[in-house]
């Protein structure tokens, strides 16, 4: 299995990566990083690939969210707690949670879909979402690059003691959950998301 990941990433990098980042692809990200640092991709043209696609995969919510109501408000029916999150998080922070949502795991989606959902300009979002994603690219490919060799050494040893790894996993997860429970209980009811057009 982990060669058969190995040879696609190799063969079929620059795609996969493509796709990736246009998900939650911090992990891909990190992957194009030990692959240039092994010497498997170009480190500029990774950066290129990775800012493009999570440039497109934003742009991609955000216009989900301005045109495709129905849809919209069925997926944050079932999100209810991140979506409410997102809100706080806009109300708080304005535009710069354009840069600082693509850290945020489990809300990339979320945000620039409830962004969409407002009067936002559509010209304003791209611009900003292009400087984030090729900053965001750049810093978690640059970085995994220079410190590729600790990074490796690091999963070689967490295959062979993987029982540590889980509960650290763990505490993680849970701490994340906690985060996102705590902090999407609004003390007043949110507007109705349909509702909300006003500017970040």
């Amino acid at each position: 299995m982990e060669e058969t990941l190995i040879k696609l990433l190799t063969e079929y990098g620059y795609p996969i990566l493509f796709v990736w980042s246009m998900m939650e692809g911090e992990l891909g990200l990190v992957m194009a990083g030990l692959l240039t640092h092994t010497g498997h991709m170009n480190l500029f043209l990774a950066i290129f690939v990775a800012g493009v696609g999570g440039f497109v995969g934003d742009q991609i919510w955000f216009y989900v969210g301005r045109y495709n109501k129905k849809y919209t408000l069925n997926y944050f029916k079932s999100h209810r707690r991140k979506v409410a999150l997102a809100h706080l998080l806009l109300k708080k922070y304005g535009w710069p949670i354009i840069f600082i949502q693509r850290y945020l795991y489990g809300l990339r989606t979320i945000i620039p879909m409830a962004i969409g959902t407002t009067r936002y300009d559509k010209r304003k979002f791209a611009f900003i979402n292009l400087i984030s994603a090729f900053i965001w690219a750049a810093i978690t490919i640059v970085l995994t690059y220079f410190l590729g060799e600790i990074i490796l050494h690091a999963i070689k040893y967490v295959k062979a003691h993987w029982y540590f790894a889980l509960p650290f996993a763990a505490v993680i997860l849970g701490t994340f959950y906690y985060y996102v429970n705590r902090a999407s209980r609004p003390k007043q009811k949110l507007p109705r998301v349909e509702n909300n057009e006003n500017n970040i």
